[in-house]
């Protein structure tokens, strides 16, 4: 990666504190900053954090404005939950938190017992008495969707959950959900350069008043400069198992050149590239769309909170559509077995 692209990020727009109340977005009944901070990275995916570190970290998103947390239990097994309830527990009227069920490191289940039993265990990891979004982390293919979330709704029903929500699925699988219940957010991998959305499910989320959240909105780090091929990573970083294809040496290089053009287009917009990235997401989808970008760099958390306040016109959206795009990125986005499990690659197969 040449230097000058992994230096821009320390040249970014700066955080005005006066303007994050006007720029709240809705998941349902939830109120939220326009962009959320992701909390997996604290635990899990990308080798051991300081625990000292993390918790700077959370409490710095709060004073920077970020009101949406996104965790779950796989992360790290409940280490992610249990840092977030031990950091924030006395904060928690300032956050709208949200976790997940239904996977776990053993695997994925969504039978409704297991469903209650890992909501009411994610409840006391997190020391609070409600989750304001519950998602369903996969669906199961052994269980039908209605199932899955009918016990969702029934936590609902029980005060312990304020609002529902699924990740990685394809547009009828949301639909058949949504009969159940209402779906307040989907959350499925989008960026610049990983599309799958696109081919049905942000338009069935318009359709159905469902909020849509982006993870891994910086490509895994690709978009931000700061990402490595598998060559530089430890072997249990994701980009070195799950999401390997496009970090695998020759794609990596080949997808760096694009870097060189984004990077001049983030320098014309006196931004990072992170900020450019998650501009990009924030201006198509406008008030439907809340991006949760995760890291444990304080300076780069700050830079994203930020990058709500970039304004991007037309023709700089449409230049970063036609740069990075899923016809100029080489690599899929996951393994191949992965990709077949990928309830949401049913969209693009279709």
């Amino acid at each position: 990666m040449p230097r000058s692209l992994l230096n821009h990020r320390m040249m970014p727009l700066t955080l005005h504190f006066g303007v994050k109340a006007l720029q709240e977005r809705q998941i349902a009944s939830l109120s939220v900053s326009p962009t959320g901070l992701g909390c997996m990275n604290l635990s899990f995916g990308y080798g051991p954090a300081d625990e000292s570190e993390s918790a700077a970290l959370l409490l710095k998103a709060l004073d920077a404005g970020i009101t949406f947390l996104d965790t779950a239990f796989m992360y790290g097994a409940g280490h992610n939950e249990t840092l977030i309830g031990n950091v924030l527990a006395q904060h928690r009227s300032r956050f709208v938190l949200a976790t997940k069920c239904g996977l776990a490191p053993e695997g994925i289940n969504g039978h409704p017992d297991t469903i209650a039993r890992q909501c009411d265990l994610s409840l006391q990891r997190l020391q609070t008495d409600v989750i304001d979004l519950y998602y369903l982390h996969r669906v199961d293919p052994a269980v039908p969707v209605e199932e899955s979330v009918g016990a969702m709704k029934a936590l609902v029903d029980a005060g312990k959950v304020r609002e529902i929500g699924l990740s990685e699925v394809c547009c009828e699988t949301l639909e058949r959900a949504h009969a159940e219940h209402p779906i307040a957010a989907v959350q499925s991998e989008y960026s610049l350069w990983s599309r799958t959305p696109e081919h049905g499910v942000l338009a069935a989320c318009r359709r159905l008043g469902t909020t849509f959240v982006p993870f891994s909105p910086l490509g895994r780090g690709f978009l931000a400069g700061s990402a490595s091929d598998v060559t530089q990573l430890a072997d249990n970083d994701l980009r070195c198992t799950i999401a390997r294809p496009r970090f695998e040496p020759e794609a990596f290089a080949s997808n760096s050149r694009l870097l060189q053009r984004f990077n001049a287009i983030a320098v014309d917009n006196n931004c990072t590239m992170a900020q450019l990235a998650l501009a990009w997401l924030l201006a198509i989808e406008d008030q439907t769309l809340v991006p949760i970008p995760g890291t444990r760099n304080l300076q780069h958390m700050l830079d994203n909170a930020a990058s709500a306040q970039l304004s991007l016109d037309e023709s700089t959206v449409a230049a970063l559509d036609a740069l990075i795009n899923e016809s100029t990125v080489t690599g899929t986005r996951y393994t191949a077995d992965r990709m077949q499990e990928a309830d949401s690659e049913r969209d693009v197969a279709g």
